[in-house]
């Protein structure tokens, strides 16, 4: 079986759209593959309700409980590899991981970011796309790298940018075609192990 662990920080809804499409394509029996966990860096992150409602084991590692990026990714680290993963799976998960981390997981580390790779890395990336007269936006699934937002490109949906948007409504259109392309992107990924 190939296990996947989540790692969120917020609402988790790219999780909560891996789970269900995996739940309802059988993954388990088609891709011998499972959700296994879902791991976040705030007590709060609502993401982890879900997960827990699913019967998915969750933990959370605070990121504030450290003094360190390099401690808290080595924290990280130890819960991680207690699922021995096939795949690790950035859902929302506001953090940047040193290149330590990313290199542990080289190769089966995945990433979706709001904006079309390799425009718009890093934060804002909505109210950005609409400041420099951009006619389209999206959402790009790639592969993590030490190098922020960059990695092989897996997977991109692409939404036009309407003359009455603002970041608020942009970012809802970008959402809901992130729901779409994450667990289509992990399938995806998922076959290519075998």
């Amino acid at each position: 079986m190939k296990n996947i662990v989540i790692l969120i920080s917020g609402s988790g809804s790219n999780m909560a759209a891996i789970v269900q499409q995996a739940r309802q394509a059988q993954w388990a029996e088609h891709l011998q593959a499972r959700v296994c966990a879902v791991i976040s860096n705030r007590p709060e992150a609502q993401g982890l309700d879900f997960a827990r409602a699913q019967g998915i084991p969750t933990a959370v590692i605070d990121h504030k409980a450290f003094d360190s990026r390099e401690a808290f990714d080595a924290a990280l680290v130890a819960e991680i590899d207690r699922f021995a993963p096939a795949l690790v799976v950035l859902a929302g998960f506001m953090r940047i991981l040193t290149p330590v981390f990313v290199a542990r997981y080289s190769g089966r580390l995945i990433n979706i970011h709001p904006s079309l790779l390799p425009a718009f890395t890093g934060l804002h990336t909505h109210q950005r796309a609409i400041d420099a007269g951009c006619r389209f936006a999206g959402a790009t699934v790639h592969q993590v790298t030490s190098e922020l937002d960059h990695g092989a490109i897996l997977a991109q949906a692409v939404v036009p940018i309407l003359a009455e948007d603002t970041a608020e409504t942009l970012a809802a259109r970008v959402l809901s075609q992130e729901h779409l392309i994450y667990p289509r992107a992990v399938a995806d990924f998922l076959r290519g192990l075998g």
